[in-house]
């Protein structure tokens, strides 16, 4: 089941909204996703199960010293990602992604790390798993990449959040690489949005139960609706968050603006959780305009 017409509606009407008010405003944006790229990377290496906090990914992103020992190849695995990310946010409109701009990805993430396997996919003999399912034997790997590489340049027709999710499922299932699949697997994502002049965005570690189920959706009975939604809100969140900057609104926590408004904090969340109003999250934290009605 393909993502509801209300919904593509409402993503839209946000997108529209959102070109008109860019224009002149690129500094901006570009402050804004710089800001948003800690939290990004302590949210996929998270879901990757990093053992880094929020406040260390920063300090680490911005040369801190961090006051625990942590391990050299967690510090590379968040400098690497966040050096991945910066590169999309200004190639991304260089090319679509191929097989070349996967491998490049790759590199980059992994290099330092695991030298050996950086920057090619599986090879002879190279099996993974995740939890219970066996990836593809890997001299399948290469004609599966080319195939879904070659369905999402095709699909003309599809709304461009089921495809995303399609492709993202796919390329997850083919788990092409001996590590770091997850998190190119994300970067591609906003890779994909980036090229439809989207905002980038982010998965959360705390809501990574519902982004498993996904998996488990697709792979029990080809379901991509789950995904769909996982990306859907994402994106409106991202949308919410740079229209409420780019309107210049002052900014407040959703918990004070409950009790302004004397309203249920509770109740106000649950909405922020589905986006049914104009909230988004700032190092874990709801925040809304304040001038919202």
């Amino acid at each position: 089941m393909a993502i509801t017409k209300p919904i593509k509606n409402h993503i839209q009407a946000l997108k529209k909204e959102f070109d008109v008010l860019k224009k002149g405003k690129e500094s901006l944006l570009g402050l804004l996703d710089e800001a948003e790229i800690p939290e990004s990377v302590y949210n996929s290496n998270a879901i990757e199960n990093s053992t880094l906090t929020l406040k260390e990914t920063e300090k680490i992103l911005f040369d801190i010293a961090v006051s625990r020992d942590v391990s050299v190849r967690e510090v590379f695995e968040a400098k690497n990602l966040a050096r991945v990310i910066n590169y999309i946010r200004t190639k991304s409109q260089e090319k679509e992604i191929d097989r070349e701009v996967i491998l490049l990805l790759h590199q980059m993430l992994i290099g330092g790390i695991k030298d050996e396997i950086a920057g090619r996919f599986r090879g002879k003999g190279e099996y993974v798993r995740v939890g219970t399912y066996i990836a593809p034997a890997p001299e399948h790997v290469e004609l599966m990449i080319a195939s879904i590489l070659s369905e999402y340049g095709s699909d003309h027709d599809s709304y461009f959040l089921d495809k995303m999710a399609k492709f993202h499922l796919k390329f997850e299932n083919i788990h092409p690489f001996c590590d770091g699949n997850g998190r190119i697997g994300r970067v591609l994502i906003c890779y994909q949005l980036l090229r439809l002049g989207f905002p980038l965005i982010i998965i959360r570690d705390k809501e990574k139960e519902v982004y498993y189920k996904a998996f488990a959706d697709y792979r029990d009975g080809k379901n991509s609706k789950t995904m769909g939604k996982v990306f859907s809100l994402a994106l409106t969140e991202s949308l919410h968050k740079r229209i409420t900057y780019l309107k210049g609104e002052r900014i407040i926590t959703l918990s004070e603006y409950a009790k302004k408004h004397r309203k249920s904090p509770s109740a106000f969340s649950n909405a922020a959780r589905r986006q049914n109003i104009p909230a988004f999250r700032e190092k874990g934290v709801w925040k809304i305009g304040e001038k919202f009605k």
